[in-house]
């Protein structure tokens, strides 16, 4: 297997496993200052490959499509359910305003005898990236959401959610779309157009638009704000994969457009086009369920380890505390640097992508991060990125963790008064984290300091083999310091 060059201090570790050395030239150790004195060691850290299972998901960007990773050839598929939202207060034009109207009436406010139509309406889902080849046709089809079974904003949903439960018993698809992200329909103007944007276009029936501004006219409350809207009017759509394969497709936002005809107030012979818009965006719920075959082939191999998104493989790292703190109670820890290298991927167009980012966190922590949303704490949870120089991930200093861990241990101990072995058979997690990929978003402040706002499971297409595996242990560096 080919490795693309790792960085230098893995290099170096070449040292006997566990070996203290004062020969420090190579290891980065500060120089010796007022008395204190460093020392160093490498010690071996085992990782395995573990399934993340269902994940919190975002309701940012939807995907729809059914792949195969071709360097694991481990199948993706993914559907969703998206709400859409009103502006608050929304207003139509007059109902007298609305054509047809009977221009024979006395009093234009007398609705008794004018209807209220629609001229078409559509769905729109806008997207920018696909993976795949973009000629492969799909098929899907879309179902209304329940309103007896709403998506609820107070409920926390993961990539295994069960969509189908969310639209009633017995109900048919309301319309189905054959596509491709590549659209043939559309001539080479439109494509190149500055203002062109790539869509799936699906075509509802007319009556359901038609419906849809009754309910306005009849109560308009119902379109006050999106609460109301979602749970009286529509509460959304499920756009389920018929079939077709090849391609996924990430759906930034979706729209319903429902075009109308209406009279100007002040000229009633002159016949104006309107059009209602309502989006899918993350001010309202977006719900994408993943499906993943054979990552148990995988998840069991023992000469790698894997990173694969969305909902995928993550690796667990058990940190050697006991090793690292033997014969070292005294000091402190300066450094305990982690480096986790990826394999070259094989040359394919569609080889899926690397995670730009990834998050090590204590494995008993793992699933309260997410549901908490909350951001690394350089103590029992870090971030880092991938670095395409040397193909790796580094995670620069852990001994926060280290000490952390082997003071939790101790105090254990002593509060239940019972024996080392018997605390770890209690704990057996203790010193296991697991490294996620991860999305990540920082904010800087006027002094330059950067701070992470948000730290979200990564629901791309990725996939990524590191060195490791359970008999293949990594190298790591630990630095102490000490007083003489």
């Amino acid at each position: 297997m080919n490795i693309f060059k790792k960085s230098l201090p893995v290099v170096l570790c070449i040292a006997a496993l566990a070996a203290c050395d004062d020969d420090t030239g190579t290891m980065g150790i500060y120089p010796e200052t007022d008395g204190l004195t460093h020392s160093h060691a490498i010690v071996s850290v085992t990782t395995r490959s573990v399934g993340l299972g269902a994940v919190r998901t975002a309701s940012d960007i939807n995907y729809l499509g059914d792949i195969i990773d071709p360097e694991t050839e481990t199948r993706i598929r993914s559907e969703f359910a998206a709400q859409f939202y009103t502006f608050e207060n929304y207003k139509f034009p007059e109902k007298y305003q609305m054509f047809p109207i009977d221009t024979t009436l006395a009093v234009p406010d007398d609705h008794s005898q004018d209807s209220v139509f629609c001229d078409s309406v559509e769905i729109r889902l806008y997207f920018e990236d696909y993976y795949g080849d973009g000629d492969n046709p799909m098929k899907l089809e879309v179902y209304p959401l329940s309103k007896q079974n709403i998506l609820s904003e107070d409920s926390v949903y993961y990539s295994d959610i069960n969509l189908e439960k969310y639209i009633d018993a017995g109900t048919q698809p309301i319309a189905t779309k054959v596509f491709s992200p590549n659209d043939y329909t559309l001539s080479d103007s439109e494509l190149n157009s500055s203002t062109h944007s790539n869509n799936i276009r699906i075509v509802l029936p007319r009556k359901w638009g038609t419906q849809l501004m009754q309910d306005y006219y009849e109560h308009p409350e119902y379109f006050k704000d999106s609460y109301s809207f979602i749970r009286n009017v529509c509460p959304g759509f499920y756009f389920k994969l018929k079939s077709g394969s090849g391609n996924m497709i990430s759906v930034d936002v979706g729209t319903i457009n429902v075009y109308f005809s209406y009279y100007e107030k002040s000229n009633p012979d002159s016949t104006l086009s309107g059009l209602a818009r309502f989006a899918s965006t993350p001010e309202v719920i977006q719900s994408t369920r993943f499906v993943n075959d054979d990552l148990q082939q995988l998840i069991d191999e023992e000469g790698c380890t894997y990173l694969k998104t969305p909902a995928g493989i993550g690796t667990e790292v058990t940190i050697p505390v006991d090793e690292i703190m033997d014969g070292h109670e005294k000091d402190s820890l300066s450094k305990a640097r982690l480096i986790l290298s990826r394999y070259n991927k094989k040359d394919d167009t569609y080889a899926l992508g690397t995670p730009s980012n990834v998050l090590l966190v204590r494995k008993s922590e793992m699933k309260s991060f997410f549901e908490n949303k909350e951001v690394s704490n350089s103590l029992t949870s870090f971030t880092t990125s991938f670095d395409a120089t040397y193909n790796t991930y580094t995670f620069e200093n852990l001994c926060r963790l280290v000490s952390y861990l082997h003071a939790e241990k101790k105090k254990g101990m002593q509060t239940e008064r019972i024996s080392e072995s018997e605390w770890e058979a209690r704990n057996p997690d203790w010193n296991k984290c697991v490294v996620i990929p991860v999305k990540r978003s920082t904010t800087q402040d006027a002094y330059g300091n950067v701070y992470e706002t948000s730290v979200t499971h990564d629901m791309d297409m990725n996939s990524v083999r590191l060195v490791g595996g359970p008999h293949a242990p990594l190298q790591m560096q630990v630095i102490y310091s000490r007083f003489k």
